[in-house]
């Protein structure tokens, strides 16, 4: 018979699940982890051991499978061979002639540009948003900017006054 008091377990103690000490409520130590050792780099969980298993030696004939499926109109196919053979599209550079913004009363003609773009179609919505995001952010900065120029002004003031 097995002893777990005595320690004489038939399962023998792996290092890597070393027991830290504990309060005698059975708590951890503040500041101390359940595992100091934390999980080894590289371990993966048993499904995708799994299914690394399954698929190995057959990745080849599978993807030519795939390929076939698609090339015969599959749609699920080809957007398993587009979602592996071309990365996720990012945002891209947008080229839009705005008009110069040198003061807050050139929003309006900035945005009506931005609005353009995106009705003709020269832009999606989504990166005429983001456009739209980035002159509201110069907009703020112009306005921070002023702010200061006239705050330094009224200092100046009040200092030739006093």
């Amino acid at each position: 018979m097995v002893d777990l008091a005595e320690g004489n377990s038939p399962i023998p103690e792996s290092n890597l699940q070393i027991q830290v000490e504990r309060t005698p409520q059975g708590h951890f130590v503040k500041g101390q982890s359940g595992n100091p050792a934390g999980k080894p780099a590289g371990c993966r969980n048993h499904a995708s051991r799994t299914a690394e298993a399954l698929l190995d030696g057959e990745a080849e004939a599978l993807t030519r499978k795939v390929m076939t499926l698609a090339l015969d109109g599959d749609p699920t196919a080809m957007r398993l061979c587009f979602d592996r053979i071309i990365a996720p599209r990012r945002a891209r550079p947008v080229h839009l002639d705005l008009p110069p913004i040198a003061e807050p009363a050139d929003i309006g003609a900035a945005m009506a540009a931005i609005t353009v773009a995106v009705a003709e179609g020269a832009i999606t919505p989504a990166e005429g948003a983001e456009v739209g995001m980035v002159v509201e952010t110069y907009l703020r900065a112009l306005e921070a900017s002023d702010f200061d120029r006239r705050l330094k002004a009224l200092e100046a003031a009040h200092a030739a006054v006093s």
